[in-house]
């Protein structure tokens, strides 16, 4: 544990000197939480009264919680379509990290010591892993709390609230958004193994953030109704697919090719 540990807070000490970084860890988890909070606002009033039941889609309001109005029942869906941006934090701030965990210690020199080190290629991944998968957890378990403070002082009514805060969101928060974050930090060290750039690192990188995107398009069409039972088994599917890459992970990591074509 004492080399895990040491290699997270080596890691924390170097990647945070990046702008980028910084950024995907302190502005975009804001960002995320204002989007559906600002929606809050601008429709405040809609819960109030009715709205034209054909404006809101009916796949919805048969799902609709027992006891809201057709305003509230609006109120719902269109917050609910920006919540999913919150599963977008967990993705895109371990790429920033792991990518240039591994090829951005190539161009600063600093990884040829480290892999001559005693230290085993799992203890190795386990703390770059672990560097990029705690900031990621952390800043979304925050965005979805400043979310929940700022929907508590916009909603009065306990209905839309309750509404907001199924547990499908829990499931989600709690549970999906770590998974995607092992998921995107393994995935992020695979591609920094192979390449040289930390740049194109990141680039190719972030090609995990695709299909959330698919599913986020998807739900605003209407092509896709996201509930508790998806959430749970979108997690057990990710946990087997995050054990796979955890595996693939560690298996691609080649100490000496990586020291041999880098030098």
């Amino acid at each position: 544990m004492d080399k895990i540990k040491t290699i997270i807070s080596k890691e924390w000490a170097e990647v945070f000197q990046n702008r980028m970084v910084l950024f995907s860890v302190i502005f975009m988890p804001l960002t995320f939480a204002a989007l559906p909070l600002f929606m809050l606002y601008a429709m405040r009033s809609s819960g109030a009264g009715s709205v034209d039941v054909g404006s809101v889609p009916q796949a919805f309001l048969s799902g609709c919680a027992e006891g809201l109005s057709t305003g509230e029942c609006f109120q719902v869906y269109f917050v609910t379509q920006f919540m999913l941006l919150f599963m977008l934090t967990p993705l895109i701030v371990p790429v920033n990290i792991a990518a240039y965990s591994v090829a951005g210690e190539k161009t600063t020199r600093s990884l040829e010591p480290l892999l001559a080190t005693p230290i085993t290629t799992a203890e190795l991944l386990a703390g770059k892993n672990l560097a990029a998968v705690i900031p990621a957890v952390l800043a979304t378990w925050l965005s979805f709390l400043i979310f929940g403070v700022g929907a508590r002082i916009l909603i009065a009514n306990a209905r839309v609230l309750s509404a907001l805060f199924n547990p499908m969101w829990w499931v989600a928060i709690l549970v999906v958004g770590p998974l995607l974050s092992v998921l995107s930090t393994n995935f992020s060290l695979m591609v920094s193994s192979r390449v040289n750039d930390p740049r194109v690192a990141e680039q190719l990188s972030s090609v995990i953030m695709l299909p959330l995107l698919v599913l986020f398009f998807g739900q605003i069409a209407g092509y896709v109704s996201l509930n508790a039972n998806l959430m749970i088994l979108l997690a057990l599917a990710l946990l087997a697919v995050d054990a796979l890459m955890v595996y693939l992970a560690i298996q691609l990591f080649q100490r000496e090719t990586i020291l041999t074509r880098w030098k």
